[in-house]
C-alpha cells in the first residue's frame, strides 16, 4: 500500500481539531497570552502561608492557567505527531515545550511554600470551608513534604527539567523520523518499504522468508545505531537518578510508584507470580513449532496465525460496527458514545502517512474531545483491537470529564490501562460468541492467548529488565550496549524457555520500546490486563449494580487514589490474586487451544 504523504489523506480519515482551535494564528495568539501571563505568578510568591484567602488565590490562578496550558500543549503535540518531518510543527512544538519549562519555572514555589506552612497552621485551613474544593489536591501534594525542597532548589529543578526530557526527545525523533528500515520482496518480488506501522503485519504473512526477511531488515537499522541508542536509553536513566535523588527517594522505581500511592509489592507480586506460572507459555511456544511443522521456532514464527485459510480484512468502519456491538454490556449510552466519536465527530487519525508517528494512543484535554492516533491496517487483527483499546481510553476520559472537576478529571496511567484492556476483553468476547467456522475459532483463542502474552507477559518481561536497568544504574554500573543486549537476552531466555531460537537481532528490542523513556510505565499494562479481565468477567456475570460499579469507576477521574478506585469497582490489586487468575485464564486458553487443535 502507497503510504500517502499528510496533504494527501482525506480529511475524514483525520481528527478534528477545529474544536481546539481553529487556525495556527489562533493557538500562537494563545500562546503568546499564556507567556506573558507568566510574570502574574510573582505575585503569588511570599503569600501562601498568610491566609487562606492568600493560598486559594494562588491556586486557582495556577489551576486555570494549567488548564489553557493543556490545551495549548495538546493542540501542538498532536500536530506534530501528524508529521515528524514537518519544521513548522516540530517548531510550534518546541514552543509549547518552552513554555511548559517556562510554567513550571514560575510555579515552582508554590509546593515548597505549602511544605514551609507549619502543619498545625496547614491543618486549620484544610478544615476551612474555602479550600474545600482543594482539599484533596493539597492533602496529596502534602505527601511530597519530605521530598519538596526550598524555593531556589525547586526552581533549580524545573530548568533542568526541559534538559532533561533530551534523551527521549531524541529518541522519538531518531525513531520516527530520521530511522529508515529498507525495503523487502514479497512473493511476486515487487518491493515492501518497511515501516512501524506494517512490521507486524509482515510478521504475520504465511511465507516464513518474508517473516525473515522483514525481521532481519527491520532491526539492521537498530544495530547500526545501538550505541547511539545505548547512550540515549542511559541518559534517560541517568536523568530520572537525577531527580530521585534530589527529592531524597531511596530509589527511582519508590519514586515513580509513589505518585499514585502503589505499593512496591505490587510490582513485585507481578513479576514473581509470572515466574511461577511461565509453564503454559513454554507449552504454547511447543503447540505452535508442531502445528507449524517447524524443527526450530524463531521469533518471527510467533506473529503468524496458526490457521492458513484464515485470512483477515476488515475496513476501519466496520471495525467500529464490530466494537460497538461488542460493547453492548456497558449501555446503550457507552455504544452510541464510541459510533459517534470514531466516525462522525473524527477523532481518530486513521491511516498511517509518511512521517507520521508510530503506534497508537489516546490523548486530548479536559477542553476538547478525546483523540485517538491510530496507523491502522485492514489486514491486522491487532488494529481493531488496537482501536478498541484506544477507545476505552477515549471514554475514560469521555466520562471523567463530564462528571469531575478539571482538578480531579484527569486519572492515572495504572487505572487507564484497565479501561483500555477491558473494552478489548469485551471484543474477544463477541467475536467468540458467533457462529463461527472451527479455523476462525482457532485464530481468535490464538489472538486472545498472544495479546496476554503481549500485555500481561511481554510487559512484565519489560518490567523486570527496567528494574535491573535502574539497579544498575544506582549501582554505577556501565550502561553500555553490550550491557543493556547481555541483561535484555537473559531475561528473553528465561520467558521464551528452551523450545525458542533466540536470533541475535532480538537483543536490539531494547533499544526500540519508547515507553523505557518513561520509568516503570510498562508493569502498568499487566496489572491492567489482570484487573480487566477480573472486572469484565464480574460485569459479565453480575446485572445492573456490576455495571453501574464499573461506569462508576470510568466517571470518578482521579478523585481517588487507583488502588482504591479499583477497589470500589470490584477488584484489589494491592492482592496478587487478580494476576493469578489472569494468568489461569492464560492457561485456560492454552488448554482450549490444544483442544481445538486435536
Amino acid at each position: 500500500m502507497e503510504i500517502l504523504t499528510r496533504d494527501k489523506v482525506r480529511e475524514q480519515n483525520t481528527w478534528d481539531l477545529d474544536g481546539l482551535y481553529a487556525s495556527s494564528q489562533a493557538w500562537e495568539a494563545e500562546l503568546s497570552s499564556l507567556g506573558s501571563q507568566l510574570q502574574d505568578y510573582a505575585a503569588f510568591k511570599g503569600t501562601l502561608g498568610e491566609s487562606v484567602a492568600s493560598l486559594k488565590a494562588c491556586l486557582e490562578f495556577d489551576m486555570n492557567f494549567s488548564r489553557i496550558l493543556d490545551k495549548v500543549y495538546t493542540f501542538a503535540h498532536l500536530r506534530s505527531d501528524e508529521d515528524k518531518t514537518d519544521s513548522l510543527q516540530q517548531a510550534n512544538f518546541e514552543k509549547s515545550m518552552t513554555l511548559l519549562t517556562g510554567y513550571q519555572q514560575a510555579r515552582s514555589f508554590i509546593l515548597s511554600e505549602i511544605m514551609a506552612i507549619p502543619e498545625d497552621t496547614i491543618a486549620g485551613y484544610l478544615a476551612d470551608p474555602e479550600l474545600k474544593f482543594y482539599r484533596l489536591s493539597l492533602e496529596r501534594q502534602l505527601r511530597y513534604r519530605a521530598h519538596t525542597l526550598s524555593t531556589k532548589e525547586e526552581a533549580l529543578l524545573a530548568a533542568a527539567s526541559e534538559m532533561g526530557r533530551t534523551p527521549g526527545n531524541t529518541f522519538s525523533m531518531l525513531d520516527n523520523a530520521d530511522l529508515t528500515f529498507g525495503t523487502i520482496q514479497d512473493e511476486d518480488g515487487s518491493d515492501i518499504t518497511l515501516t512501524h506501522g506494517n512490521f507486524i503485519s509482515l510478521l504475520q504473512r504465511q511465507d516464513r522468508s518474508i517473516r525473515k526477511q522483514a525481521f532481519q531488515t527491520f532491526f539492521k537499522s537498530y544495530e547500526s545505531h545501538r550505541h547511539t541508542l545505548a547512550s540515549l536509553l542511559g541518559g534517560s536513566l541517568k536523568k530520572d537518578l537525577f531527580f530521585t535523588r534530589a527529592r531524597k527517594f531511596p530509589s527511582a522505581r519508590e519514586q515513580a510508584l509513589f505518585a499514585e500511592n502503589i505499593p512496591v509489592t505490587v510490582y513485585d507480586n507481578l513479576i514473581e507470580a509470572v515466574h511461577r506460572k511461565r509453564a503454559p507459555l513454554y507449552r504454547y511456544f511447543e503447540l505452535r513449532k508442531r502445528v507449524l511443522e517447524l524443527d526450530t521456532l524463531h521469533i518471527y514464527d510467533t506473529h503468524v496465525t496458526l490457521v492458513k485459510d484464515c485470512q483477515w480484512n476488515m475496513p476501519f468502519e466496520e471495525a467500529v460496527d464490530e466494537i460497538t456491538t461488542a460493547l453492548q454490556p456497558l449501555g446503550g449510552e457507552y455504544g452510541a458514545t464510541v459510533r459517534q466519536g470514531l466516525l462522525d465527530d473524527r477523532w481518530v487519525d486513521r491511516y498511517e502517512n509518511s512521517g507520521k508517528r508510530s503506534g497508537a494512543y489516546s490523548s486530548g484535554c479536559y477542553d476538547s474531545n478525546p483523540f485517538i492516533l491510530m496507523n491502522y491496517v485492514d489486514d491486522n487483527i491487532n488494529s481493531v483491537y488496537t482501536l478498541a483499546h484506544e477507545a476505552g481510553h477515549s471514554m475514560h476520559s469521555h466520562f471523567s470529564k463530564a462528571n469531575q472537576p478539571y482538578l480531579y478529571a484527569d486519572y492515572t496511567i495504572f487505572v487507564a490501562e484497565v479501561a483500555s484492556t477491558f473494552n478489548e476483553a469485551l471484543l474477544t468476547r463477541h467475536f467468540l460468541s458467533q457462529d463461527i467456522s472451527q479455523e476462525m475459532r482457532i485464530y481468535l483463542v490464538c489472538r486472545e492467548i498472544d495479546n496476554l502474552r503481549g500485555t500481561l507477559i511481554r510487559q512484565t518481561m519489560f518490567a523486570e529488565f527496567e528494574y535491573q536497568i535502574y539497579a544498575a544504574a544506582e549501582a554505577g554500573e556501565p550502561l553500555t550496549a553490550d550491557a543493556f543486549q547481555e541483561r535484555y537476552h537473559k531475561l528473553l531466555e528465561q520467558y521464551f524457555g528452551p523450545g525458542v531460537q533466540l536470533d541475535p537481532e532480538l537483543d536490539l528490542e531494547c533499544f526500540r520500546i519508547p515507553h523505557f523513556y518513561f520509568g516503570f510505565y510498562v508493569y502498568k499494562y499487566a496489572t491492567g490486563i489482570s484487573a480487566a479481565y477480573a472486572l469484565a468477567e464480574r460485569v459479565l456475570k453480575g446485572g445492573a449494580t456490576e455495571q453501574e460499579a464499573y461506569l462508576n469507576f470510568l466517571k470518578s477521574g482521579g478523585s481517588k487514589f487507583p488502588i482504591e478506585l479499583l477497589k470500589d469497582a470490584g477488584v484489589d490489586m494491592s492482592t496478587p490474586e487478580p494476576v493469578e487468575t489472569a494468568l489461569d485464564t492464560f492457561t485456560g486458553l492454552v488448554d482450549q487451544l490444544e483442544s481445538l487443535l486435536k
